[in-house]
């Protein structure tokens, strides 16, 4: 009878034990033939029903007030953001095209990150399936990033006072250098960045820890080297709060990185920094950040086994 109990509760439990954001906003931008796959948001999105998600479990993003946004970018940058009334250089370093709804897409996403970073606090952990734009500077962007979302939210949330420090776990194949810059100086906010050195960005302003890898370096030297990392920075610095950069693109078929990571590899990165990270009860927000395979099924494959790590971690290391 007990076993029997034990199957219903299995059976009756919830299939993601954390919330998502998300906005059908997210992939009605028309990039064209641009490298960025914007429809891998609602390929995602879509994956994660048929897996068994429940709608009520995707929360839709709000757009942040522009207090949120001045913690870290100038009043005259946000402005012009809204105007369009960008230069060529600034649309060349920005690398997407302007539009009303690239624009509307940039204010979500940092809404969504904002959101997400609340839930976590609440619960544990979030995934926003969207966020991670961490080219973004103080008063300008580069990238394909036009805010910098996880900054602002961490920003947000300390000048609320939900938190006193947070940390940035940044895993995306490119070092954050916006994130890196507009934190700088920042006593309660620790930025981390494991990435390739021989890659964009060519200026790579200095985390409060860099850890530099190079082209074809490959599984082992990338998870020792976010082993000797983590838990260890975790323990010293005690943050109330982790921001995750789950990025896809040091996929070993990725077109814009050449770390050569496996799929295999890449579960186990989000294994390191999630299960010690919930292990030690910080709450954790994740962005899905970069991923540019050849096939974009590929990088949703990549961006669902993060979700599927996520799963797993936090029916063990449960908020209660």
């Amino acid at each position: 009878m007990a076993n029997y109990s034990k199957f219903l509760k299995y059976l009756w439990r919830e299939k993601f034990p954390f919330k998502f954001v998300y906005s059908d906003s997210y992939w009605m931008v028309d990039l064209e033939e641009h490298v960025f796959p914007i429809k891998k948001y609602r390929l995602i999105y879509e994956r994660l029903l048929r897996s068994g998600a429940k709608k009520e479990k995707f929360i839709s993003p709000s757009m942040p007030d522009d207090k949120a946004l001045l913690f870290i970018h100038s009043p005259r940058y946000i402005k012009k953001i809204k105007a369009g009334k960008f230069s060529s250089s600034e649309l060349q370093a920005l690398e997407i095209p302007y539009s009303a709804e690239g624009i509307e897409f940039a204010f979500l996403n940092v809404g969504g990150t904002i959101e997400a970073a609340e839930l976590a606090q609440e619960e544990g952990l979030c995934i926003h399936l969207g966020g991670g734009f961490h080219h973004a500077f103080y008063d300008h962007g580069e990238g394909f990033c036009v805010l910098n979302d996880t900054a602002v939210a961490l920003e947000y949330l300390k000048q609320k006072g939900d938190i006193q420090k947070a940390m940035v776990v940044d895993c995306d194949v490119h070092q954050g250098n916006g994130t890196a810059s507009v934190l700088s100086g920042k006593e309660h906010a620790f930025t981390f960045s494991i990435h390739q050195m021989d890659l964009y960005p060519a200026l790579k302003p200095e985390s409060s820890l860099d850890v530099g890898l190079w082209s074809g370096d490959g599984d082992e030297k990338y998870l020792g080297l976010l082993n000797s990392n983590i838990p260890r920075i975790y323990n010293e610095y005690q943050p109330d709060l982790i921001f995750y950069l789950a990025g896809a693109d040091p996929f070993e078929k990725d077109q814009l990185g050449g770390l050569k990571i496996t799929m295999l590899g890449l579960k186990e990165r989000d294994n390191i920094v999630l299960k010690n990270a919930r292990k030690l009860r910080i709450p954790v927000v994740v962005v899905l950040a970069g991923g540019y395979a050849y096939d974009i099924e590929d990088t949703v494959s990549i961006h669902m086994n993060t979700i599927k790590v996520a799963q797993k971690v936090q029916r063990k290391y449960p908020a209660n």
